[in-house]
């Protein structure tokens, strides 16, 4: 079997049975929300997003699609169920915020049960899964070394989109969902292709890497579970990025996540205040910042921060030190 297909197995055989126990549910989707079944669709994701990249592009954007409607409803039942669940215990937020919030979550719940009815993901029928195995199959997977390298100009074009992105913005953030999340995302599909690719990609250290990486290299990074790459087995041929680097890039998508959170908590409040009463959006965000409290930053404050610190990192031009380059597996 191909590495590129053994992937997808690998993930779709933890997948599987998530879902075979999700039918026996009376709440298939809210089952799922609480059983992790997003790590998987995130690497299948990945994987998808990557191999579009590769070859066979439509089929795998295709596949792609499906596995992000799934880890999209998901994330959407996280998102209001996290946000009432932080608030819950504030004594400033009234009822009805939380109300709503919880209110929300359940319709997100509804929606990927209908999601998961509507395209057969769940047994006995399992027919998604089974279409999707049978493209998988049929792709033309390219040989080890290859697709390395492949890899390789997929991970510098990735990165070459992302620098523009930042440098359109000129390091001036207006938005938390366009600009803050955004590159969270795209950065942080740089972090989840070596956990989906299951050691085709491993750190290497540059004993002369700039003193300036210190700054990220916290323990908390470096000791971080998510940071230590799968092994590489039988793979003949690896993907070398540098270690310290990796792990700034790491700490940067910490940061973002940290400022994103506090973002959307100001927006969730604000949402629902704005759907439960007659108020101003002005008065709204007002409102929502008096019942936050003093602790809570504001959003021109939060956009400032990431300004600040993506700007220091992207002059420092820490990702396009990323990549070191291929060569077969260095045994150690």
């Amino acid at each position: 079997m191909k590495p590129g297909l053994s992937r997808f197995d690998y993930f779709l055989n933890q997948l599987q049975p998530i879902l075979a126990t999700a039918a026996r549910q009376k709440n298939p989707a809210l089952w799922l929300y609480r059983n992790d079944a997003r790590t998987p669709l995130f690497m299948l994701e990945g994987l998808s997003k990557l191999y579009a990249g590769l070859h066979n592009g439509k089929r795998f954007t295709k596949i792609k699609a499906h596995f992000k409607l799934l880890e999209d409803g998901i994330g959407a039942i996280d998102y209001y169920d996290m946000m009432a669940k932080d608030l819950v215990n504030n004594k400033k937020i009234p009822a009805s915020v939380i109300n709503y919030l919880q209110a929300q979550s359940r319709e997100k719940i509804q929606s990927l049960n209908e999601t998961l009815l509507e395209n057969d993901w769940l047994p006995p029928g399992n027919k998604r899964l089974i279409k999707i195995k049978k493209k998988l199959e049929e792709a033309d997977w390219l040989h080890e070394r290859e697709e390395v390298n492949e890899i390789y100009d997929f991970y510098g074009e990735t990165i070459y989109e992302i620098v523009s992105f930042v440098q359109s913005t000129q390091y001036q953030f207006n938005n938390i969902e366009t600009e803050v999340h955004e590159l969270r995302r795209k950065l942080r599909w740089l972090s989840i292709y070596p956990q989906a690719l299951r050691g085709a990609i491993q750190l290497q250290k540059n004993p002369a890497a700039p003193k300036h990486l210190a700054k990220y290299l916290t323990k908390e990074i470096v000791e971080s579970p998510f940071n230590k790459m799968p092994a590489g087995g039988e793979l003949t041929w690896m993907l070398y990025l540098e270690e310290n680097h990796f792990y700034a890039l790491s700490w940067m998508i910490a940061e973002l996540g940290n400022l994103k959170d506090q973002g959307l908590h100001i927006i969730a409040v604000k949402e629902a205040l704005q759907q439960t009463s007659s108020i101003t959006d002005e008065n709204a965000l007002v409102k929502t910042y008096q019942l936050l409290g003093n602790q809570q930053i504001d959003i021109p404050q939060i956009l400032t921060r990431a300004s600040n610190i993506c700007k220091q990192y992207f002059k420092e031009q820490n990702l396009e030190n990323l990549v070191i380059g291929t060569s077969p597996k260095k045994v150690i």
